[in-house]
């Protein structure tokens, strides 16, 4: 059985994570991604950041920022591929994190079954209804929701 090599090139780690080459020049820039520079400077990548980018992409699909993707990830060495013993590091600095975003997330599930059942016959009782921008003071996004 041949050896994989060392290195993967953007379009290699594209084919493999699944996740666009943009997204990854993306990802890169913001220092999500490490990646070196080959001779012809092209991208070249560890195949280590396969764990970083699906860690990126389900981080991600839970709905947590870039912003918090990347402090999470500067808790990763840089100079060796990371450890169970490092992710399971980052996993206690984010348990607390993680556990508000799936309370959101229940939140969401139990009351938006509630509103399509209702038929929006009540308003003024609508998780999702801000008439006349009452909330505005109180942040963007969904405040019913979000402040509980």
């Amino acid at each position: 059985m041949s050896e994989l090599p060392e290195t993967l090139t953007i379009g290699e780690l594209a084919a493999r994570s699944g996740v666009a080459a943009s997204a990854l020049r993306y990802y890169d820039k913001l220092g999500l991604l490490q990646s070196d520079r080959s001779g012809g400077n092209q991208r070249r990548f560890s195949r280590s950041e396969l764990r970083r980018v699906a860690f990126i992409r389900i981080a991600q699909r839970v709905g947590l920022s870039l912003d918090e993707i990347r402090d999470a990830l500067a808790l990763l060495p840089e100079n060796r591929t990371p450890t169970r013993g490092d992710w399971a590091r980052l996993s206690r600095a984010w348990r607390s994190r993680l556990d508000d975003q799936i309370q959101l997330m229940e939140r969401l599930r139990d009351r938006l079954a509630s509103c399509i059942g209702c038929g929006c016959l009540s308003l003024k009782k609508c998780e999702l209804s801000n008439p006349h921008d009452v909330l505005a003071t109180d942040g963007p996004g969904p405040r019913y929701l979000i402040n509980d």
